[in-house]
């Protein structure tokens, strides 16, 4: 292949600094019969990273149970969706923006709000709810004010301004997230269930479309980022953490929606992590196909750009499309009237090969197989769980100074109102919400219809933590007891996340493995026919990445009561 212009070579020091281990080094030269440019290096980086791949969890994501009746969509595309009748689907996702928002808690929390949004809008889905689950150190810790201002600030700043209401969450403060706080986001919107759309590029020199806002230098390589583990070296990672705008994302996806309503949209994806690498990646792999794209063509708004930065850049509000040619023409006019970018790119090829031109020449020519259906999988060592003993009950005597005791459970944070945080939110946008924060379950009516959707995030962290299979289990059950307190009844719970840091390939995923497995184990139990609404569950991440899926704590001790948005008091 060509270059666009003479570039160092690339060594194992390169890809050591992009989050490649030596064995994968070596793969990549392996799969390819050379050494990749830096533009390609990159890529394989973003696409192999635990972020993209879930090379550490795939073998065990694969063991949740994914159908059902109802089930339209599982794991694979942008979100999932169920069918609740009357010719509807719900389109649901739940997502995490950890480390970006342990690093900017604003912008990581509201990019995490936008981006949620684009996985769901992405299925032809108009959203109609937010959730989050949040997740903060101890009170006294002398970040935890900085954060937790900070990311219900972001939440709520992208989620209002978008106009979408948040109806529900939780949140706990435990010292066990003083290095590494959570934050989940989660959407949730409808679309008819014979219009839903999938990412699966199609049709051979048919054209690939750039749509929504520019590409700036903003969050490159922020999926290897996510992936990797937190230092001292924290406050570097800032330019690494997206910017979000929600008055473009809220253009976005009117704009999608519209054109959605035509025949002319034949795939489409959302440029998440790894931006434009991921998208074009995704979308011809899943076809089983290739893509060709020009990056001179990829509308910048920054001078000088190299392709490794257009391909990992992180900017928001970005999505990638594959059109009907004869439509080209009426989707630029929407775009048009919407003040976005349309501009296509490349084409899709029939070479199961990724081809990227830039300056002149060949940025970037490597097969798909790689990088995706041939990606490293990995079973990680599982260190053995050891046995916690039971928690002795408090002796309480006749002349204890209950009074005292009241005042000091009052006074805990974690039965604190969370009145200040809901408060933030806007909870009756789009005049559909029938219960907002402050109950079991978040209510939305389905507008036009009798219908309703309950939606709820749970888990109770120190089960998981005493019993991680348990645990697993319990949080699916509590999903269900929080529905059927608003007089609902489950449908579909959500697939959780699975994040894992590079200390977990040392210390073992136990509790994670035990977790999942309860979760397995969960919803036999509750197997019934239901109709009208969701139980939708969320991720985990823990203070120690050794234990993905639960609290990791070294000293026995007891843990106070978790905190929901529901606990006003």
């Amino acid at each position: 292949m060509s270059a666009t212009k003479q570039e160092p070579e690339m060594t194992f020091e390169n890809a050591a600094a992009m989050g490649l281990s030596k064995e994968e080094w070596e793969l990549i030269l392996t799969r390819l019969g050379r050494t990749p440019n830096m533009c390609e290096l990159g890529i394989f980086s973003a696409m192999w990273s635990e972020h993209c791949s879930y090379k550490s969890s795939k073998k065990w994501l694969k063991t949740l149970p994914i159908d059902g009746p109802q089930v339209i969509e599982g794991p694979g595309e942008n979100a999932g969706a169920i069918d609740i009748g009357d010719g509807l689907a719900a389109i649901f996702k739940i997502e995490s923006h950890n480390h970006p928002s342990f690093i900017e808690p604003y912008q990581g929390a509201a990019t995490g709000v936008g981006g949620i949004l684009r996985d769901v809008f992405t299925m032809g889905a108009r959203p109609v709810a937010l959730l989050n689950a949040l997740r903060f150190g101890a009170p006294d810790h002398e970040k935890t004010r900085h954060l937790l201002a900070g990311v219900v600030s972001g939440i709520g700043g992208y989620g209002n301004c978008i106009g979408i209401p948040t109806v529900g969450g939780e949140v706990n403060f435990d010292p066990s997230y003083n290095g590494n706080i959570l934050v989940n986001a989660m959407a949730v919107g409808l679309a008819n269930s014979d219009r839903i759309f999938r990412s699966a590029a199609t049709g051979p020199g048919n054209p690939v479309i750039y749509v929504g806002a520019k590409t700036g230098r903003d969050g490159i390589h922020g999926a290897t980022m996510a992936s990797a583990e937190f230092s001292d070296e924290t406050e570097s990672k800032r330019p690494t953490v997206q910017v979000g705008d929600p008055f473009t994302g809220k253009l976005l996806m009117e704009a999608c929606l519209e054109l959605m309503a035509s025949d002319a949209v034949l795939s489409i994806q959302d440029m998440g992590a790894a931006g434009l690498t991921s998208s074009s990646v995704e979308m011809a792999s899943k076809g089983g196909l290739g893509m060709e794209m020009d990056l001179d063509l990829v509308p910048a708004r920054e001078e000088g750009m190299s392709a490794y930065e257009l391909m990992l850049s992180e900017s928001q509000e970005r999505m990638l499309m594959v059109l009907k040619p004869e439509a080209t023409d009426t989707a630029r006019q929407i775009f048009d009237k919407w003040d976005l970018d349309f501009m296509p790119i490349g084409k899709v090829t029939e070479t199961g090969r990724l081809v990227l031109l830039k300056d002149g020449g060949v940025a970037c020519d490597i097969p798909l197989a790689p990088l995706v259906d041939d990606a490293p999988e990995y079973d990680r060592p599982q260190a053995d769980v050891t046995p916690r003993p039971a928690l002795a009950s408090a002796d309480i005597t006749s002349d204890a100074p209950v009074a005292e005791v009241l005042k000091s459970l009052v006074g805990s944070i974690d039965l604190a109102s969370r009145r200040w945080i809901y408060e933030q939110y806007d909870s009756q946008v789009m005049a559909d919400t029938i219960a907002g924060p402050g109950g079991d379950a978040g209510l939305i009516r389905v507008h036009g219809s009798r219908r309703g959707l309950a939606v709820s995030t749970d888990c109770t962290p120190r089960y998981v933590e005493a019993d991680p299979r348990t645990g697993g289990a319990q949080a699916v059950a509590e999903g269900w007891r929080n529905l059927s307190a608003v007089g609902a009844g489950a449908c579909h719970h959500q697939q959780p996340e699975f994040r894992q840091s590079g200390k977990a390939r040392h210390h073992g995923a136990d509790g994670a493995v035990g977790a999942w497995h309860g979760r397995c184990r969960a919803r036999p139990r509750h197997a019934c026919r239901i109709r009208q609404c969701l139980a939708l569950q969320r991720d985990r991440r823990p203070r120690d990445p050794a234990l993905p899926g639960c609290r990791h704590d070294r000293h026995h001790r007891r843990y106070r009561q978790r905190g929901r948005h529901g606990a006003d008091g």
